[in-house]
């Protein structure tokens, strides 16, 4: 699952204060870092159920790749999926999901959008 952050106005002039890591990229941390030092870092914990995997390489990202599939397969889930989300949260209703999987039908994301029904 990617990362997601909320930044404010300044993000875009403090990441141009960033300089590439030893590795020559540009860090995500290191912007995180400049809110951590002004006391403006809000951070929420991951919970039971979250991993969180680097993606930078191509080995890292196939890695990911695997790891997302393995979980689909061995536990029927299927990993961020928006519809669920909001379908779970209250934020579409039965009939709205019905219509995104009918979208879907031929395919396994839209079987699994139906079982959510079931």
């Amino acid at each position: 699952m990617t990362g997601l952050y909320f930044l404010d106005g300044e993000a875009s002039a403090r990441a141009r204060a960033v300089k590439p890591s030893p590795r020559g990229e540009l860090e995500i941390v290191t912007l995180l870092e400049s809110y951590l030092k002004d006391g403006t870092l809000s951070v929420e914990t991951m919970g039971r159920g979250f991993a969180w995997l680097d993606t930078g390489t191509h080995s890292s990202l196939l890695e990911a790749g695997i790891f997302v599939r393995t979980l689909s397969e061995r536990q029927g889930m299927q990993t961020g999926c928006p519809e669920e989300i909001a379908y779970r949260a209250g934020w579409i209703s039965d009939e709205q999901l019905s219509e995104q999987a009918q979208k879907f039908s031929k395919t396994e994301y839209g079987k699994y959008l139906m079982r959510l029904l079931a």
